[in-house]
């Protein structure tokens, strides 16, 4: 299959450049290795994984012997399996001036960032790297940063076809896991069944102590069926016939394996009773189409769920979009005790930019009279609007558009 190019090639070589180490982070199977090792083409950088039980053992067992027989620059794949290294590393850091010495993979599990924060504090840069985006898919490069607002969409036009529906489904169903992307129908239900027997199950009875599968299957079906809602630990306890608090840890356990993203609710002292319970999202829609039993993209598309698998899709692209750009921006959501709820809030540069986002492809554009909520806090709010199915940019007021999904 021919290497994808990613986003985040142009942050990871800037910290490379910068930091003595890198760490790339994320879920199972999202393509880690495969850029580093495109990144690494036509060098002389040494390529070690920790999948080798040999290189494993020796890596445990005499990280000096390790280093004098793999010396740096180097990759090394699946670093939490050997964190007898990280000290070493450490010393080999501080004893050089270059920088990029250690290129680093690891899954994102609690233990292994707990250990690479306390021994190479100020020596690594760390990129939590996602599946892949619609964009990244279609090849799509945005000559500019996305601020939401009219000039900056129009812009973005030439760059992408007209918007269409099945397409974005299309990428809904399929998700971004590299090695599904050319499996058909069955195939792609085998996939997703493997990667939830031969790594999932696995990393959460090695990371989190889960012995009863079932149980947890049962809860990962019931998470799948939130997606895009309000967490609801009692539903989730319920399903799976467990305590809420365990349902609380196995949450935080699914979201540190990359698996969900927990959006959190918007806070500000100016406006009183909001609520405090983050809305969840599956890092790859995918794997939640596969958990809820959507066994084709037309059944996704035409079924009752079809407008919360449309917000999943549009808050993890955005999520991934910033994760990869320079600027640095806070995501959250807003609602109240009266139930008034804004999808998303982008805040940046101490501007917030609202989004409502919408499967139709003609909203109401009553929706953005919501946002005038936030004229009552001392936030600016920047370009916003309805992130929708329309097929061009159209402005509803000086400040927000209709905005075609296949710009974001």
């Amino acid at each position: 299959m021919q290497y994808i190019h990613r986003t985040p090639e142009r942050k990871f070589l800037r910290m490379s450049s910068f930091f003595k180490a890198v760490l790339v982070t994320g879920a199972r199977q999202v393509g880690k290795t495969t850029m580093l090792k495109h990144l690494a083409k036509d060098t002389e950088r040494t390529y070690v994984s920790m999948d080798n039980i040999m290189v494993r053992t020796l890596a445990k067992s005499d990280p000096v012997l390790f280093f004098q027989t793999y010396k740096p620059p180097i990759i090394i794949d699946e670093i939490q399996k050997a964190p007898e290294l990280f000290e070493q590393i450490k010393i080999i850091c501080d004893e050089s001036e270059e920088t990029g010495l250690f290129w680093l993979t690891g899954s994102q599990q609690y233990n292994m960032m707990k250990n690479v924060r306390e021994t190479l504090a100020g020596r690594v840069g760390i990129l939590e790297l996602y599946s892949l985006t619609a964009n990244e898919i279609e090849g799509r490069a945005f000559q500019n940063e996305l601020d939401f607002s009219f000039q900056c969409l129009r812009e973005r036009m030439p760059f992408a076809p007209k918007n269409n529906i099945l397409d974005v489904f299309e990428h809904i169903w399929c998700g971004g896991m590299p090695a599904a992307l050319t499996a058909d129908g069955e195939l792609h239900r085998e996939y997703f069944n493997s990667y939830i027997e031969t790594y999932l199950m696995r990393d959460v009875s090695e990371d989190g102590g889960v012995t009863d599968t079932v149980k947890f299957s049962r809860f990962l079906i019931a998470c799948a069926a939130l997606c895009a809602e309000q967490v609801n630990y009692k539903t989730l306890a319920d399903a799976a016939d467990i305590s809420q608090p365990l349902a609380k840890d196995w949450l935080r356990l699914l979201q540190s394996l990359g698996i969900i993203y927990l959006l959190q609710p918007f806070a500000n002292n100016a406006l009183k009773r909001l609520v405090k319970t983050p809305k969840l999202y599956f890092c790859d829609t995918a794997l939640a189409a596969h958990l809820s039993g959507w066994l084709t993209r037309d059944t996704l598309m035409n079924g009752a769920a079809s407008g919360h698998y449309f917000e999943n899709h549009v808050v993890i692209e955005l999520v991934k979009n910033f994760a990869y750009s320079p600027s640095k921006v806070n995501l959250s959501y807003y609602r109240d005790s009266n139930a008034k709820e804004i999808d998303l809030f982008i805040e940046e540069n101490g501007l917030i930019h609202p989004l409502e986002i919408k499967k139709s492809a003609n909203p109401d554009r009553r929706e953005v009279k919501k946002y005038e909520i936030l004229d009552k806090t001392n936030l600016s709010r920047g370009s916003g609007g309805i992130i929708c199915m329309c097929e061009e940019p159209i402005p509803i007021d000086d400040k927000n558009s209709f905005i075609p999904c296949n710009l974001i």
